[in-house]
């Protein structure tokens, strides 16, 4: 049977870091509060001149060399993110022209933080059905332009930053065993952008208004986030018939330390079966998941066989699983 496998991995993030001491010196926070709450030391914030299509760019540029694949062979592009270039063309347009490649049907997907693996799920389809044989999967966000820096609850979580994998097809027992995709829009109002849209278009009372920014409930959105990523990974573990303590790594979205804490302990995980880089890089939304992937690659954290499940959870209200075999 047919299945899709994850053949090579990128990342990039900007070379600017924001610190929380940094922090401190722009609104009423502190290193030691923002550690205890999130978890978070440091982001990293884009240059004037970078947009998502640039980040976006380095790391599928380094998914490309570790796949060993051409950008001319690349079928398809789908690129998550809540912060495009523009309205339209999609920002998956424009990395297919960057990167030559002429033959990939691209666009992009919105699923905030569940954005990546929304994503993979996609691809996965299209590379089952035999349309397609190479696909890459990107997550691309500079969340920096749409964080109201003055807002002491929002700004300290978020930074920049993309990740890229290239997925190809495959016939033995390696690659995406299943996905699990849920959403609720009765909850939509938790964490939004009210502007900018056609509900409420740019204007300048909408820039006064501060309607351009991200907006979030915080507390609501963690209780929510904790129950609802235990399902997903309680889900996925079930309908494979395995156990929690067969997951060799858990890759959750880097949203807050205390809620990958939480979830780690209510399926029973150790955190040395964790990954976690939230301390280095904050909330990246779409790109969270794929950065830290390729990290775990890097460091040596996978191996031939390995069993992961990834999830996340972000605006929509979305959440996500995937269960992969390395």
């Amino acid at each position: 049977m047919r299945k899709t496998r994850i053949i090579g991995t990128g990342s990039y993030v900007p070379k600017m870091v924001l610190t929380n001491f940094d922090l401190e010196n722009m609104v009423d926070t502190s290193d030691e509060w923002i550690i205890e709450r999130t978890g978070i030391r440091e982001r990293r914030i884009a240059g004037k001149d970078e947009a998502s299509s640039d980040l976006a760019y380095e790391a599928s540029l380094r998914a490309l060399k570790a796949s060993g694949v051409k950008a001319k062979d690349i079928d398809l592009i789908i690129l998550a993110t809540t912060t495009p270039d523009m309205a339209f063309p999609s920002t998956a347009c424009i990395l297919q022209d960057r990167l030559n490649a002429r033959k990939a049907v691209a666009f992009d997907i919105s699923a905030a933080c569940s954005g990546f693996i929304y994503a993979l799920s996609i691809a996965d389809q299209f590379i089952k059905e035999g349309t397609y044989k190479f696909v890459l999967v990107v997550g691309s966000e500079v969340l920096s332009r749409i964080t109201d820096w003055s807002d002491r609850t929002t700004c300290v979580l978020f930074g920049d930053g993309a990740g890229a994998a290239v997925l190809q097809s495959s016939t033995n027992r390696h690659g995406i065993i299943s996905i699990h995709l849920h959403s609720d829009g009765a909850l939509k109002d938790l964490l939004f952008i009210p502007g900018g849209g056609s509900r409420n278009p740019a204007s300048k009372k909408t820039i006064e208004k501060g309607l351009h920014y991200i907006k979030m409930k915080g507390n609501e959105t963690f209780k929510i986030a904790v129950r609802n990523l235990e399902e997903a990974a309680l889900e996925a573990t079930k309908s494979n018939n395995i156990n929690a303590s067969d997951i060799d790594l858990f890759i959750p979205h880097q949203a807050n330390l205390r809620i990958i804490q939480a979830i780690a302990k209510r399926l029973d995980l150790s955190m040395d079966k964790v990954f976690v880089n939230i301390d280095r890089y904050g909330n990246t939304s779409a790109a969270s998941i794929p950065i830290a992937l390729d990290e775990a690659v890097s460091e040596g954290r996978l191996k031939e066989g390995d069993l992961i499940l990834m999830e996340a959870f972000g605006g929509g209200l979305t959440w996500a699983s995937a269960l992969v075999r390395w």
